[in-house]
């Protein structure tokens, strides 16, 4: 009996959101390949300098850092031509001429079955087949033989058609030059026309990036709130929880015009859902800053998840328990950390397994540039993040 000892191929996923990271893991993982994750384009080429093991570049294209994702991508194929590249957006679809050859270009939100087929495909082939875009059916192809109908010659009704359509046309032309006229009494001129054009293409740009992205996040939350979960019932309500902290993350978001927001105002819209009626449970302890809207929504849903699990099974699952929640800033090595601590709750035991809301818990700090740790003291569960002052801080 011989034994294959062929080894799994690794793929770099480059992704910033933290969810959607996290999702594309999940479709990696379940394609039977090994991810290995970068959360821009400056970790992807650290990565691949240090290894040459990557097999496949899994990068989506909107990215903060030194270059976006399609740059990453024609960087790593004039760098390492034998890696196989997918690109994925929710905002834009670069053209084939824009994109690296023999690579591969998926939207948001991405269809799990097709992405692991293409995965297994691309990887396992060893070349990509080239596909064409349209494929005709048999029917198809049976109208492309038919033969053009020859034109009729003109008949009279044709020419009283043609006569009222130089008439219609006339009165558009007059319509047109009519309605220049109002919007010059209005005091409305062509060029202030043209930028408020273009303002509503951005704004509706924007707007579309958004509800995409937020789709992506939201798909990427429902297959994982079900993906381990013991009943339909426990998925439903983890998903549900989420959802709300996602809302209330951008409705804090929207109150500052989607710009920076405060830290101690973060924290308290993220606990005070779960917080009992009386006395706070749940102290602050933390000089207040403004912070970005990417960590606004990664701590949102970082506290959504420790929130539930304290009240599951944690200090505030029992009346006499309490969450302190304290944070300094070192200002001569620019970093903040944070610390979760619970106090007064039934005895700890450590998880008997690593479920979505733990490994988000810990992803928050690949995603601020930093590092988190988990301790499950018998006395209270401890969470600590320790992260670059600059990955959470508002510009000035």
């Amino acid at each position: 009996m011989s034994t294959d000892l062929t080894p799994v191929p690794n793929v770099l996923v480059v992704e910033d959101e933290m969810i959607l990271r996290m999702r594309a893991v999940d479709i990696v993982e379940d394609a039977g390949l090994c991810p290995v994750e970068a959360v821009n384009a400056d970790e992807a080429i650290s990565i691949l300098e240090s290894r040459s093991d990557i097999s496949l570049l899994f990068t989506d294209i909107q990215m903060p850092g030194s270059i976006d994702g399609l740059k990453l991508a024609h960087a790593v194929h004039e760098r390492w031509p034998s890696i196989k590249i997918i690109l994925v957006s929710g905002h834009v679809t670069p053209s084939h001429a824009e994109r690296p050859a023999d690579s591969r270009f998926f939207g948001k939100p991405l269809g799990v079955e097709h992405m692991i087929g293409e995965l297994q495909a691309m990887v396992g082939a060893g070349a990509l087949r080239i596909v064409p875009n349209v494929t005709l059916e048999p029917a198809d192809q049976a109208l492309r033989t038919v033969e053009p109908i020859a034109p009729s010659p003109r008949s009279a009704q044709e020419a009283v058609l043609s006569a009222e359509n130089d008439s219609l046309r006339l009165l558009l032309e007059q319509a047109g030059i009519d309605a220049q006229t109002l919007l010059i009494q209005a005091g409305i001129d062509a060029k202030e026309r043209e930028a408020a054009d273009k303002l509503q293409k951005l704004i509706l740009g924007e707007l579309h990036h958004r509800i995409k992205n937020t789709l992506a996040t939201v798909s990427a939350m429902a297959s994982q709130s079900f993906r381990a979960a013991p009943s339909i019932e426990q998925g439903q309500k983890a998903m549900d929880g989420r959802l709300i902290a996602l809302g209330r993350a951008h409705d804090l978001l929207m109150q500052v015009s989607w710009a920076n927001a405060s830290l101690t105002h973060t924290l308290s819209s993220a606990t005070e859902p779960y917080d009992g009626q009386g006395g706070r449970r749940f102290h602050f302890n933390g000089p207040d800053i403004r912070i970005t809207s990417g960590a606004v929504i990664a701590l949102a849903m970082t506290f959504n998840e420790l929130c539930t699990n304290t009240t599951k099974f944690g200090a505030l699952s029992v009346p006499t328990g309490r969450v302190e929640i304290a944070w300094t800033m070192d200002e001569s090595k620019q970093r903040l950390r944070l610390v979760w601590t619970e106090r007064g709750g039934p005895a700890v035991k450590p998880p008997t397994r690593r479920s979505f809301g733990t490994r988000m818990m810990e992803s928050i700090g690949q995603q601020l540039k930093g590092q988190v740790q988990l301790a499950y003291e018998p006395d209270g569960f401890i969470y600590s993040l320790d992260v670059p002052l600059g990955s959470v801080a508002a510009a000035a």
